[in-house]
């Protein structure tokens, strides 16, 4: 590794499963840029420290780096939320991304000189996906979301926005502390006048009940990321008519086997780690010709889809 390679990379735990690194490190190769992108696994207790002191961290493959070399990282499962209350709350003078304060959430962040910027990229991600990948088109369409996380918020918050036109979103969330906090998150006033599309079930036999309402499945929870996981919902309440989006992307999960044997447009959330990340890219490298984006966009997608 040359000494004056930058290092980009993610931040979760775990990471191992994550194809950020081949996407990043194949824009980088398209366009020359002296820099790569490493995996790293930070347990939840030493975030804080990642984010703002100077600790000793090692990437996936074993290799040792300072918290506060690495340029550019991403960030994901579990520290989305927590990332974005600590950096809210210590990050002084920049003007907050509106991404980011919709979600609640943190995927992207920066250090310039001894500062953090951060973004929330995964709206964006989602809704080109959910256009581009799924060909979903709202005319006030009904949707349910399974998870209220980090993607989960991201999500909510895309198909909430000026212009997508959905007329109700169902959310079902099992952990009760992601689905208090995520309540209070939507109820803020930059939802104000959208807090009566919102509708949090509690149960899966409410989840039944709305079944036949919904023209839009969203699984944006990690059911389905390990071998052996179930699905969602049961095979039986899912119709052909349904649109399926599953934001695990690392696998074919049961959700996506069982909605594409009923006959569902359904499809992986490759396509939302694709757009998502672009956005970062161009967030780490902004003012870059647009034949020069283009160009990574593609060693992107030809990477990981």
């Amino acid at each position: 590794m040359a000494i004056s390679q930058k290092i980009y990379g993610l931040i979760g735990y775990p990471v191992k499963h994550s194809l950020s690194a081949l996407m990043h490190n194949a824009a980088f190769a398209a366009l020359g840029i002296n820099a790569e992108y490493r995996l790293f696994e930070i347990e939840p207790s030493k975030l804080e420290g990642f984010l703002f002191g100077f600790i000793k961290v090692a990437d996936t493959q074993g290799e040792e780096f300072n918290s506060g070399d690495i340029t550019g990282f991403n960030v994901t499962i579990p520290h989305k939320v927590p990332a974005f209350l600590l950096v809210k709350d210590k990050i002084i003078g920049q003007s907050p991304d509106f991404s980011a304060m919709m979600t609640g959430a943190v995927n992207t962040v920066k250090r310039d000189g001894q500062k953090l910027v951060y973004a929330n990229t995964d709206v964006k991600g989602f809704t080109d996906s959910l256009i581009m990948d799924l060909g979903f088109k709202s005319e006030g369409e009904t949707v349910l979301v399974f998870g209220c996380g980090g993607a989960g918020r991201a999500v909510i918050a895309g198909l909430l926005q000026d212009g997508i036109g959905i007329k109700k979103i169902y959310i079902y969330e099992t952990n009760q502390e992601a689905a208090a906090s995520a309540k209070k998150q939507f109820s803020s006033s930059i939802f104000e006048d959208k807090k009566d599309k919102i509708e949090f079930l509690t149960s899966a036999e409410a989840v039944a009940v709305k079944i036949n309402e919904l023209d839009l499945l969203v699984n944006a929870t990690p059911v389905g990321m390990k071998e052996g996981d179930g699905s969602v919902i049961d095979k039986q309440l899912l119709r052909k008519d349904l649109y399926v989006y599953d934001v695990v992307y690392n696998r074919e999960t049961q959700l996506l086997q069982d909605a594409k044997g009923t006959g569902c447009n359904a499809v992986s959330g490759k396509g939302m780690l694709l757009y998502q990340g672009f956005a970062a890219f161009n967030f780490w490298f902004p003012g870059l010709p647009e034949k020069d984006r283009q160009k990574a966009l593609e060693a992107m997608r030809k990477e990981i889809m």
